[in-house]
């Protein structure tokens, strides 16, 4: 590598750790101190459901609460008020919206020379006919991280959704190393063949799937004109993995008791999914056995 590539590649990690500095995600004077004050892990939890809150909500009731929210009071916020950083608009978005997937991705280089691992928050299912996904990434093209450059050169990776049994192994991978420093070894994850893409699998996921880059988008930031602040992904599913104890017998349920999915929350907070609840989808046609059907009906014609 040449002395002016050493430079700039030092100058990237600078920058990187300047920017993570500046989100101040850790709210801990000594996390260890904090963290070692809680108690352990419950290994005995187990997942189980529940009724919902209100069994017997009938329509029209509106929330479960007994109107106690709707006493609260609210606060508004312009995102792009003068003097607002955009790190606060981040740090807000990702305490409120939640729980999050985590889409761990694995991505290879264009030359095959260096492999990536790494976790993504802004990610979510769009379509199932054909397999959609999005993928939001801070930064444009121009300074694409390793993921981002991966997939736009080789249009191609490996969604692998994350699970307790590894999710400290999954976090290590976030670390800002430089480009080509490969966060399998690292996080000591192995690798499994994947079929239509070159990346490899992480073998220790429940759920993972084969992926094909469809579109790229940037967007311009509004605190800093001409720059381009985030790009979306979205990705092709072309192959689906599935570990065997997890799968139904038709293929088309997974096991949340196997697959202890690990969601993003705020900060650097976490979330188990241990438990859950089912609501049937209303049929417009039972309405018409609800007593007070016609009043209902009369309101929901008004705008």
């Amino acid at each position: 590598m040449s002395s002016s590539s050493n430079k700039d590649a030092a100058a990237a990690l600078a920058a990187r750790t300047a920017h993570e500095a500046s989100i101040k995600r850790n709210p801990h004077p000594d996390f260890k101190v904090v963290e070692n004050s809680r108690p352990d892990w419950e290994d005995e939890s187990a997942w189980h459901y529940t009724k919902t809150r209100q069994p017997g909500w009938q329509w029209g009731s509106g929330g479960n609460d007994g109107g106690a929210s709707l006493e609260k009071k609210h606060v508004e916020i312009d995102p792009h008020e003068p003097g607002r950083p955009p790190t606060f608009n981040y740090k807000l978005m990702i305490s409120a919206i939640i729980p999050r997937p985590i889409g761990f991705l694995s991505t290879m280089s264009a030359d095959g020379t260096s492999s990536n691992l790494a976790p993504f928050s802004y990610t979510n299912m769009v379509n199932h006919d054909p397999p959609i996904f999005a993928i939001g990434i801070a930064g444009g093209l121009a300074h694409a991280k390793d993921t981002l450059a991966n997939i736009a050169s080789t249009k191609e990776c490996v969604l692998n959704i994350i699970s307790e049994h590894f999710v400290e192994a999954a976090n290590a991978a976030s670390v800002n190393a430089p480009y080509g420093t490969s966060e399998w070894a690292l996080s000591g994850l192995h690798k499994a063949p994947s079929t239509f893409v070159k990346p490899a699998r992480v073998n220790e996921a429940v759920f993972s799937v084969e992926c094909k880059l469809m579109e790229l988008r940037e967007f311009d930031s509004r605190a800093q004109p001409g720059k381009k602040s985030g790009t979306l992904m979205l990705l092709e599913g072309v192959n689906f993995w599935a570990r065997e104890d997890a799968i139904n017998e038709e293929k088309n349920i997974i096991d949340p008791e196997v697959l202890r999915p690990v969601s993003r929350l705020g900060g650097i907070t976490y979330g188990r999914t241990l438990d859950g609840f089912e609501i049937l989808r209303p049929d417009f046609s039972a309405l018409k056995e609800v007593e007070n059907s016609e009043e209902l009906l009369e309101k929901a014609k008004k705008p």
